[in-house]
């Protein structure tokens, strides 16, 4: 062990150092999203302190290039470490509130989160490759197979983090076992571990529990609405209650965003736009199986099985976690025999299942943060496809119809007019057209015959009816798509 316990540092440094990125991004999502600017932003900031950590790592390491030395650079770096769940509320939840520009924003949360930690692993391997030199001549070699032991530990520490470790421990444990991780280091690391030492170690250790604690306290008392706060293999998810004059919900938020939610009292669905799905049945009065892409919480199939005892709907939601969320705090049967979950990307499925509906669900956007694939002329081809000889297509679009913010609505809608026989949008909500706002966008295939029974029932829906809209941009393809993350 103490032979190679050099390159076990250099293996673990790499690991936890790629690791910090994942973790970065799962604790920033929720305040600033998940988007590509965020993704850019860790990348880009993490980056930037490696590069200066290898650079004034080799500059300490030609002045003091002790083995105890890189002990101190690693307990520094646990204690960095163990910082991350208090700056997660004093430093990320304040600055998302209060700096309006997103770019900005993330930018200085990686910086005054990850960006000390990141650099202190970053001086691990200069300070390896000047103490091994004291040994080895080949400096090629040597620095070779530091480089490449640090690089493997990053790849292995990538694949364990983002496939075993969050979605299934989550990343406030993961911080706990990588702050220990990193003490345990420390301690290999330590040549002359002397009383001095020891106090040290048990000094720092204290401090880290108590930041750990003071972490947890802190998110508690300033987040007193979330009732679950968990880690998916896709996104960090949070359970809220949230209550105010003579309301109750209780919602499901991935990132910024509220993905579902119910009447905390009546377990009814709570978003206006969800009840547009039901149209389907004035529009297709012979529909009776149903396609749902985007399951979250599962509120539109709950109430869809409430409210057709004679239909049957499938579900395709990508996060299984989700499922298990739906089912323990929304109240999902995942044993009704006319429910059938399909734990699978939505396009995917669009593109390789021979199943057949009457209507289309597509409920998988959020604003512009939509995922491309299901925007484009092929996906919608295969949607086409997918339904039967009289079918229909709802997809809920986030956009405003006049002004600057129509980019996803214009181009959806020509995509959509390529594609389907023919094409209607709804307003949700009487809003102004140059308010971004839920709109309704109907696919229709063949000639479905619409049930005149049920009018009256939707007749506040079909009057917002949006006519006359017309778009000069080009058709979404898998080559060109200009909306989305």
């Amino acid at each position: 062990m103490k032979k190679y316990r050099l390159e076990i540092i250099v293996f673990l440094s790499g690991a936890i150092g790629m690791g910090l990125e994942l973790i970065a991004a799962r604790v920033l999502s929720p305040y600033v999203g998940s988007s590509n600017v965020v993704w850019t932003s860790i990348i880009g900031i993490i980056l930037a302190s490696m590069s200066i950590g290898y650079w004034i790592g080799g500059k300490k390491a030609d002045k003091n290039a002790s083995i105890d030395k890189l002990s101190e650079i690693i307990l520094m770096a646990a204690v960095f470490t163990s910082m991350i769940p208090i700056l997660e509320t004093l430093v990320v939840k304040v600055l998302a509130g209060i700096i309006p520009n997103l770019i900005i924003a993330a930018i200085l949360c990686a910086v005054l989160v990850f960006s000390i930690p990141s650099f202190l692993l970053a001086m691990v391997s200069p300070f390896a490759v000047k103490i091994r030199s004291q040994e080895e001549t080949e400096i090629g070699s040597l620095s070779g197979r530091i480089s490449s032991l640090s690089t493997i530990g990053s790849i292995i520490g990538t694949f364990l983090m983002g496939f075993v470790l969050i979605p299934h421990i989550g990343v406030t444990n993961i911080n706990i076992a990588v702050t220990i991780l990193l003490v345990i280091m420390a301690i290999l690391a330590r040549e002359k571990r002397d009383k001095k030492f020891l106090f040290t170690i048990i000094l720092f250790v204290c401090i880290m529990l108590i930041f750990i604690i003071i972490g947890k306290w802190v998110f508690k008392v300033s987040n007193p609405d979330i009732l679950l706060d968990t880690d998916s293999q896709y996104s960090r998810i949070w359970v809220k209650q949230i209550a105010g004059e003579n309301i109750s919900y209780k919602t499901l938020q991935v990132d910024t965003g509220i993905e579902s939610y119910i009447d905390a009292k009546t377990g009814e669905m709570g978003a206006m736009y969800l009840r547009y799905y039901d149209l389907f049945e004035y529009l297709n009065k012979d529909a009776k199986n149903t396609l749902l892409i985007g399951g979250a919480a599962y509120t539109y199939p709950i109430h869809y099985l409430q409210k057709y005892e004679d239909k049957t709907i499938d579900v395709v939601e990508i996060d299984d976690k989700m499922t298990e969320i739906a089912e323990k705090e929304f109240g999902l049967n995942v044993n009704d025999e006319r429910l059938h979950i399909y734990t699978q990307d939505g396009r995917s499925f669009l593109n390789y299942s021979n199943n057949k509906y009457d209507t289309i669900l597509i409920d998988a956007f959020k604003g512009l943060n939509a995922p491309f694939e299901l925007t484009t002329y092929e996906a919608l081809v295969n949607a086409k496809e997918m339904l039967n000889e009289n079918g229909i297509v709802l997809t809920n679009i986030i956009s405003a119809l006049e002004g600057e913010e129509t980019r996803f609505i214009e181009y959806e809608f020509a995509t959509y007019k390529a594609v389907f026989d023919d094409v209607k949008i709804f307003k949700v909500l009487d809003e102004e057209n140059t308010e971004t706002q839920n709109l309704i966008l109907v696919g229709i295939k063949g000639n479905p015959q619409k049930d005149e029974t049920k009018y009256e029932e939707y007749q506040s829906f079909l009057n917002r009816e949006i006519t006359g809209l017309t778009t000069n941009k080009k058709v979404v393809t898998d080559d060109f798509a200009p909306i989305g993350n």
